[in-house]
């Protein structure tokens, strides 16, 4: 009796894994992590907007070009992380998950990898290199925001499979939230103590690259049409990779 009530218990919890409301559970931790990333940034992407508005009806010609995209750099990651939230929120059901340890252990190395950059000291850096920091994370972030947008309710952490997404940057690139991702990691990594920043990102770029694969498995798996696809478009860089 013992093994065939195991057996229904398993069926049970495999059933319930598949509802809505388990990956809506599964995600919180994200949600939150999010949600108060988000809500920590909104007080400085207020200010910053007002005195950009504060040149604007003074003087608009003494804005400083710096602070326009340092304003930029702010808005676009505030409206990224809020676009995870809601997207986390919205997603589908997977069809398919990765299983095992290591794959769950690469997604999120991948993921927050970058965060340990922000602890580390902030240098004085010279205006070219703040300009180039500025503008690797604006493009990095706002073709982030494309691939999510793209990608919309199949979005995830974890390799899962929700549904095929070719369309948008995805046309280009098999990975194009991850790329938007290193870019930005990039760009914040030249505001802050050099070589380990740089080190944090060489980290995450491999995190990364495995991930990639962990994912590409579970697709080819869940998708007959991913091999064509594969076989069509780069995995990360046009001409490259």
């Amino acid at each position: 009796m013992r093994p065939n009530r195991d057996h229904q218990v398993t069926r049970r919890f495999q059933v319930w894994r598949g509802t809505k409301f388990y990956d809506v559970c599964a995600a919180a931790p994200l949600i939150v992590w999010y949600a108060f990333c988000a809500w920590y940034m909104l007080p400085t992407v207020i200010e910053q907007v007002a005195l950009v508005k504060v040149f604007l009806q003074t003087d608009p010609s003494v804005l400083p070009t710096n602070l326009v995209l340092s304003t930029l750099a702010q808005f676009s990651t505030f409206v990224f992380l809020t676009l995870l939230v809601l997207m986390f929120i919205a997603r589908y059901v997977p069809r398919r998950s990765s299983i095992g340890f290591w794959p769950r252990i690469v997604a999120v190395a991948g993921t927050f990898m970058g965060v340990g950059i922000v602890l580390l000291p902030q240098q004085e850096v010279s205006s070219a290199r703040y300009l180039a920091s500025l503008l690797l994370i604006i493009g990095g972030t706002v073709f982030a925001i494309w691939a999510t947008l793209s990608l919309g309710r199949s979005i995830s952490i974890l390799p899962e499979s929700r549904q095929l997404t070719t369309s948008g940057p995805y046309r280009l690139v098999r990975h194009p939230l991850y790329l938007g991702e290193i870019v930005a990691t990039f760009g914040v990594a030249l505001q802050f103590l050099l070589p380990w920043s740089m080190v944090l990102v060489a980290l995450q770029i491999a995190s990364q690259l495995q991930r990639m694969k962990n994912e590409e498995r579970i697709l080819s798996k869940a998708f007959p049409e991913y091999p064509d696809y594969k076989a069509r478009t780069p995995r990360l860089v046009p001409g490259l990779y």
